[in-house]
């Protein structure tokens, strides 16, 4: 059974989300937060596996709750951003901040249920429409600096994987591009992360923009 955290400050969203989650077998519903303060209080007591964090809440926003819970050592839950604001900024706080997954709120109800599943299961979720503006956004920035070292302990592959995992590919596409199977393309997923210390995809998306190993354009 999959534990699910709502954190809305609508008592009438919290409430759909509710009503959606309820008729899923798999998932429960095991508390509500009206804002970030909240939100953190009752993961820590309730350790749910996966928390959907609405961004602009009262007292602490969305994105510095998810920043509180990804810094706990092991973190508490893995958070799903959902926000009616498609805005840039969001996107890359939230995912910076640790999130594991950035939906909009009008996303279908099959997409919200999938989204909790899948990272539950230890996936991330990044909507094509999501990583298109984090890559916008480092369009952007300023060049990065140095490699980092870790960097240097990548076979050529696993930095090949990485840099198909910034661009958005999922693993069916990264194995049909190389050649290989999917299980193959798991394996050099998990060692990358591994290596780099990255929880997981998410991560590696917003290392490899940050890092300069993937630049806006490159695919």
């Amino acid at each position: 059974m999959i534990r699910v955290l709502l954190a809305d400050d609508q008592a009438m969203v919290r409430a759909g989300f509710r009503l959606i989650l309820s008729a899923e077998p798999d998932i429960t519903v095991v508390g509500e937060a009206a804002d970030g303060t909240q939100a953190v209080a009752a993961a820590r007591r309730l350790r749910p596996d996966v928390t959907l964090m609405d961004v602009r809440m009262p007292r602490m926003d969305g994105i510095d709750a998810t920043r509180r819970l990804a810094a706990e050592d092991p973190p508490l839950t893995r958070v799903v951003v959902l926000t009616t604001f498609d805005v840039d900024a969001h996107v890359y706080d939230a995912l910076r901040a640790g999130a594991s997954g950035f939906l909009l709120k009008n996303a279908p109800p099959e997409e919200l249920v999938e989204a909790i599943r899948l990272v539950a299961a230890g996936g991330a979720l990044l909507d094509p429409a999501v990583t298109r503006r984090v890559i916008e956004e480092f369009a952007r920035s300023p060049a990065p600096g140095p490699v980092p070292v870790a960097v240097t302990t990548l076979t050529e592959r696993e930095r090949e994987v990485l840099q198909l995992v910034a661009q958005g590919l999922s693993n069916a596409e990264i194995a049909a591009t190389l050649f290989v199977s999917e299980a193959t393309v798991k394996t050099h997923v998990a060692r990358l992360l591994g290596k780099l210390d990255l929880r997981d995809r998410v991560q590696a998306v917003v290392y490899a923009y940050e890092r300069g190993l993937v630049r806006p354009g490159s695919r």
